[in-house]
């Protein structure tokens, strides 16, 4: 590997790999730009996984369930009786609204991955100008500083002390070192330093490219929630064969009819089993909350993020950018006693501030307050600021060896300097220590023996919202966990004036165990911690996950990337570094802490909506497979022993709107509704104890009711079919009740809706000639509610019996408690 190169060399190095005469110190010519360009030696490769409309459009018409019910409908149609085919109309309301919500979703996303988009600055005709990624070509110049991504693979043309973090393409978790000739591959990020690197790899052939190519094979992020609704459809497709094959037998061999009317029946027996709107359900409210999100210039980059949100219980949170703005002002200048001249101090500082390429904002505080020139050149040796070692330096020749960092890292604990900084910190202030140093700062036993100069203490604003956001958290039961690489005692301080409970009782991480048993017991009693590594950061998640823990990571530094990736959501601001960008699931362009809540309540109302509608949907699949059961074995048994079969009893428009007002519309309001709890786990189980007894309840009860008014009643095939259809509805309609709690007006007035929309459907004469129902007959009409009632007795005992056997807590009343509270982010969402 070459040597360090350095001023004229860099271009000696760049040439002998290059076709073309490159001056690394300008980068390619605008003719050069457009040779690579024609020839297609550029970075084509996708801005971000986003699926085309063509996908979307073919994903949301050749599904299983439309290609179900389009049979289906082909085999009504066949018989003549298109009005029982209105069932079809699902197959284009399930594919157009689909489409729709995710064309929407899709450009929202895409127009916010824009602006969130890492843009590398590269030199172009001797201008560094920053440019998107797929605008890169072949042997382009491309610049480096702390916490930005290399966008392609490539070769160090320059290096001051640059170092490369490539632990999230190998796993190796130390910083590498690179000096001019190294090759850098994509997808890995600079963890300090700075320098340049020219593309040797662009598009396809870039490491990082051929990484999201192979990871493209595999699955998305895991979704409990999309795992879940898979195996329950896996379920009932093996419960719908036998009870398909059953229904089949039943009316075209035992019951008698002819082909037309058996064949309707069979249909109508079929249609209910498919949970049609359950995955379009689920697709619209992840849909809708992404562009809810987008408005609040939230970039959702893993859909599966929006569930992990809802399980969030707690977040871990940097108090720099997040707590506190970003912004920091130079406040007092505390000179050592002793110490050099005010001057030489300010010359100093100048001089670190002026030539720092890529400064923090502790440096452009400095350079903001500092003269412009300080007169002494270019620094002779540099030690870049790193998050491990807390302090940066540079070596000026004959005008000394300097370095600024953090006082308790710097200095001896018990000197006067280091107290004096420790009771400044207190107050929530920042302070960094200037001294002179004995050794060149790039020496290896460097800093050496440090002699104090100055405390520059730096001011950081509180942001007005951080307490209001933490309030929000306490009264979710969301633990927060303040985690920052500054002084203990500073940390505590901004913690504790924000009222975050044992803010006044910091942790200095140098203390922590490095035990991961241990390390879990300190976080679950701490909240606050100060002089925290980038690797600690990321032990702490760890430990924090070990204990049952779902882990939010805020960040927007190069020193958050490892923690922000293992984290279950990493959330980033959109100021933040490139590399920080591009490991968040969730990305919070406003750069706004406050936009947190909101994003938690987002979650929570989409995976809670899902919930409550799976209960609808799977309840219906669960009766409508019962019935059909019972029936085609009575034909069995009809066969065996010589007595009359029964048919199906409902015509394909009976359930058909038997789901509209007990499934259709209410599931469509309820998917879109506030919803405030925290999502847990088990989300197959919890669906099926609803759903199973209550679907079982129905169709047990229908049939009955069924069976005794074909058998003791004096009634027309349209009275029977329309006796069994008021008990079904009545029980499913007590299933949307219970789903719906606890109750509010608006769910109240959405059941009651529900009621009055049946009540017409059975007393228009219009209505009731169109859908075929007579419940004219006051005794079967009297059985049909009678039955109604019970069922309904049964579905509410069995709620509340599962409810004690598992422990969980019902209300039918939403109360004050059960409300974001007075919070402004919940009454949003």
């Amino acid at each position: 590997m070459a040597h360090e190169h350095t001023g004229s060399k860099e271009t000696a190095v760049a040439t002998a790999d290059s076709p073309d005469d490159i001056d690394v110190s300008r980068g390619l010519t605008a003719e050069q730009v457009a040779a690579r360009i024609a020839s297609g030696q550029t970075n084509d490769v996708p801005d971000r996984a986003s699926r085309s409309v063509k996908d979307i459009i073919r994903g949301n018409i050749f599904t299983r369930i439309n290609a179900i019910l389009t049979v289906l409908l082909v085999i009504v149609l066949s018989t003549g009786s298109v009005i029982d085919g209105m069932f079809g109309f699902l197959i284009v309301a399930n594919s157009g609204i689909g489409i729709i919500q995710e064309i929407r979703a899709k450009r929202t996303l895409d127009a916010l991955a824009i602006v969130s988009q890492a843009k590398p600055m590269v030199r172009r005709d001797g201008v560094a100008v920053a440019l998107a990624p797929k605008d890169v070509v072949l042997d382009d110049i491309i610049e480096l500083g702390s916490g930005d991504q290399i966008v392609v693979d490539g070769e160090v043309v320059s290096s001051a002390a640059l170092e490369i973090d490539e632990s999230l393409l190998t796993g190796e978790a130390d910083p590498v070192h690179k000096m001019a000739g190294a090759p850098v591959l994509s997808g890995s990020f600079v963890a300090a330093g700075s320098g340049a690197y020219r593309a040797t790899k662009v598009g396809g052939d870039a490491y990082a490219a051929k990484l999201a190519e192979e990871a493209s094979k595999f699955t998305l992020v895991h979704s409990e929630l999309r795992s879940g609704i898979d195996s329950i459809l896996k379920f009932i497709t093996y419960l719908m064969i036998p009870a398909g094959a059953l229904i089949i037998y039943n009316q075209l061999f035992s019951s008698g009819q002819s082909l037309g009317p058996a064949l309707n029946g069979m249909v109508a027996a079929l249609v209910p089993m498919v949970p049609e709107g359950l995955v379009l359900m689920t697709s619209i409210a992840f849909a809708v909350g992404v562009i809810r999100l987008g408005k609040r210039q939230c970039l959702v980059q893993e859909l599966p993020a929006i569930e992990g949100l809802a399980r969030v219980d707690v977040v871990c949170a940097d108090k720099t950018g997040t707590l506190t703005e970003n912004g920091m002002r130079l406040s007092e200048l505390k000179l050592a006693e002793g110490s050099a001249d005010e001057s030489v101090i300010k010359a100093a500082l100048s001089a670190m501030a002026a030539s720092d390429p890529r400064p923090n904002a502790s440096v452009l505080a400095i350079r903001e307050s500092m003269p412009a020139d300080a007169g002494w050149g270019e620094a002779t040796a540099v030690a870049p600021f790193s998050s491990a070692k807390k302090w940066s330096g540079q070596s000026y020749g004959a005008h000394g060896n300097w370095v600024l960092g953090a006082p308790d890292m710097l200095l001896d604990p018990a000197s006067d300097m280091a107290r004096e900084a420790e009771s400044v910190g207190s107050n929530g202030l920042r302070v960094l220590m200037l001294g002179s140093s004995n050794l060149s700062v790039d020496d290896a036993d460097a800093p050496g023996i440090v002699t104090p100069a100055a405390l520059v203490v730096l001011e950081q604003k509180v942001r007005p919202d951080a307490q209001e956001t933490l309030e929000y958290f306490a009264s979710q039961k969301v633990a927060v966990k303040v985690i920052s690489g500054d002084n203990a005692v500073s940390v505590g301080a901004v913690a504790g004036s924000l009222g975050l409970e044992g803010g006044d009782r910091p942790i200095d991480a140098r203390e922590l165990p490095s035990d991961q048993e241990k390390l879990a017991d300190v976080l679950e009693g701490a909240t606050t911690f100060g002089r925290v590594r980038p690797d600690q950061k990321r032990e702490m998640v760890a430990a924090l996950q070990s204990r049952g823990h779902t882990v939010a990571m805020t960040g927007d530094g190069v020193n958050d990337v490892l923690a922000l990736k293992d984290a279950d959501i990493g959330v980033s601001m959109g100021s933040g570094s490139p590399a920080t960008r591009a490991v968040a699931q969730i990305v919070l362009l406003d750069n706004k802490f406050a936009t947190l809540p909101y994003v938690v309540a987002e979650g929570r109302r989409v995976i809670g909506n899902i919930e409550r509608v799976s209960n609808l949907f799977l309840t219906k699949t669960v009766y409508s497979v019962v019935l059909a059961f019972l029936i085609g074995i009575t034909g069995v048994l009809s066969q065996i022993f010589h007595f009359e079969a029964l048919s199906y009893p409902f015509l394909p428009r009976h359930v058909t709107i038997a789901a509209w007002f007990t499934i259709g519309i209410p599931a469509f309001v309820l998917s879109l509704a506030p919803n405030n709890e925290r999502a847990r786990s088990g989300f197959v189980a919890r669906v099926m104890r609803l759903a199973l007894p209550s679907g079982i309840i129905i169709g047990v009860t229908t049939f009955v009711t069924y069976v005794i008014v074909h058998t003791s009643y004096d009634v027309t095939r349209e009275q029977e079919s329309t006796t069994a259809l008021i008990t079904l509805i009545m029980i499913a309609l007590w299933v949307l009740a219970v789903v719906a709690r606890p109750y509010t007006w608006w769910k109240l007035v959405l059941i009651g809706g529900s009621v009055a929309g049946y009540l017409i459907l059975f007393a228009l004469p219009f209505t009731r000639t169109f859908f075929e129902l007579d419940p004219s007959n006051i005794a079967a009409t009297t059985l049909a509610i009678t039955a109604g009632a019970v069922g309904v007795f049964l579905v509410e005992v069995s709620w509340w019996v599962s409810a004690r056997l598992h422990g969980e807590k019902r209300k039918l009343f939403t109360t004050p408690e059960d409300l974001p509270g007075e919070h402004h982010h919940a009454h949003t969402s």
